[in-house]
């Protein structure tokens, strides 16, 4: 994964909602833009379907953070999407969930990530300092659109967790629900 440094600094112009607040708070290009999310903590916004509120709640997921990049690509017409990708997440590519793993006796739960694509490398605004890495491998991958982030992201990768669930060898003494949780539980760590 690249960071936001990867991402072109193209000059922004009054094309939309999104250009309009960020201009507002300063910001002049898209990579300015980028990094300044990157700076925002990461936190769930109270809706998780609204990228939006990263702009008022100052902080924002991998979900809203990138989706409001994506918009404003969009709004731009700048050649940056949006992207889900489903991995495998361990404590090596994630750190600050192993005790949740552990707790439970997993090495790794599937999670639903979402980045940007950008003259074909995968851009991440929220891990931190991150190099390249071949920690991430994404078992699954598809453009989407931002107003994807909300219902259709969660049953896709609701979706995915029962399927791999199903396929674990040796299987899981977890249901794909009890799995979600478990999931959950790590996120929660992450925001800590």
């Amino acid at each position: 994964m690249h960071t936001w440094t990867a991402l072109p600094a193209v000059a922004l112009r009054r094309a939309g909602s999104v250009s309009d607040a960020l201009a507002a708070v300063g910001i002049g290009d898209f990579r300015a833009a980028a990094r300044w999310v990157h700076e925002l903590p990461y936190g769930r916004n109270a809706d998780r379907a609204d990228y939006r509120l990263v702009l008022t709640e100052r902080r924002g997921t991998c979900s809203t953070k990138h989706a409001l990049l994506a918009s404003l690509a969009n709004e731009q017409a700048v050649d940056v999407f949006l992207t889900l990708g489903v991995f495998e997440m361990d404590g090596a590519n994630t750190p600050g969930i192993d005790e949740v793993l552990r707790r439970y006796g997993v090495v790794c739960v599937p999670e639903a990530h979402c980045y940007l694509v950008y003259d074909g490398r995968r851009v991440d605004v929220t891990r931190a300092g991150t190099a390249p890495s071949a920690a991430i491998r994404f078992l699954h991958e598809e453009r989407i659109a931002p107003e994807q982030i909300g219902d259709y992201k969660v049953a896709k990768h609701r979706a995915f967790l029962r399927d791999w669930v199903e396929r674990t060898a040796p299987p899981l003494p977890y249901t794909w629900e009890e799995v979600w949780r478990i999931r959950e539980e790590c996120i929660a760590a992450l925001e800590q």
